[in-house]
């Protein structure tokens, strides 16, 4: 049996998105904000060895993990210690990409390609971005970090190119809501350039991504309205050319 299993180094974030709750509130699991301890990550990562299932595990779930002051620690000892998958079939990292320098950049790159582990073990980062220009960046995001963030972004996939690497895919993810539906489109265009520069085929999709290439993931707010939201989602969609069929749910670079 497949289990999704969060172990979330962190309840912190810092970006305050004005669609996430997470951001509103001082203590997002009824308790005050914190770090997870090297004992538990150390502990909970052992546990794993005696699991029947196969796992896929994710460092996430409310905050910004990347924000951990021992993140490279943390993942680096996870991948060093699953050798053979013996602890987890996969891993996924979300993360805004804030923190997300060059040496954290080579950090990961190398850990997806350690020997003695699946191919496709490290198979996705997923970096959520809702924003094209700064000034939207902001008011969606909270936070002045939008040319910083697609740096580093475009930094990682050059790096990613520099040394052959297939894997980590990128999910570029775009939240649909009244201050940035009119950027969709420059930030697909963008995006979609970005990687057909580097000779990688990307897709786009309305839906959670389910398929092993870069994708451009549009998807809906949730919200108080949502019938407003899904109609404002519903037609940026078709601006880019999506619809919610199974034949056109992904199209290649080549299509834009």
């Amino acid at each position: 049996m497949d289990v999704n299993l969060n172990l979330e180094l962190t309840d912190h974030c810092n970006i305050k998105c004005k669609m996430c709750s997470q951001s509103m509130r001082d203590e997002a699991h009824g308790v005050p904000m914190r770090f997870m301890t090297w004992e538990t990550w150390r502990d909970s990562l052992r546990g794993l060895a005696d699991m029947p299932d196969e796992i896929h595990l994710c460092p996430h779930w409310l905050g910004e993990p990347t924000l951990h002051p021992r993140f490279d620690r943390f993942v680096e000892y996870a991948f060093r210690a699953n050798r053979r998958n013996r602890l987890f079939r996969s891993f996924k990292l979300h993360t805004n990409g804030v923190l997300f320098d060059e040496e954290r950049a080579r950090l990961l790159l190398r850990l997806a390609h350690l020997p003695d582990q699946k191919l496709d073990t490290f198979n996705f980062i997923h970096f959520s971005i809702d924003a094209h220009t700064r000034p939207v960046y902001l008011e969606v995001k909270g936070a002045d970090r939008q040319p910083q963030v697609y740096r580093n972004i475009e930094r990682f996939l050059a790096l990613r190119a520099e040394y052959g690497f297939e894997r980590p895919y990128v999910t570029l993810a775009f939240v649909v809501q009244p201050d940035n539906a009119d950027e969709a489109m420059a930030f697909r265009d963008h995006w979609a350039g970005i990687l057909a520069q580097l000779g990688r085929p990307v897709a786009q999709t309305w839906d959670w991504p389910d398929q092993a290439k870069d994708t451009l993931y549009f998807r809906p707010l949730n919200c108080a309205d949502q019938a407003a939201s899904d109609a404002l989602h519903a037609d940026v969609c078709r601006a880019l050319g999506l619809t919610e069929s199974t034949e056109s749910r992904l199209r290649s670079a080549e299509s834009f």
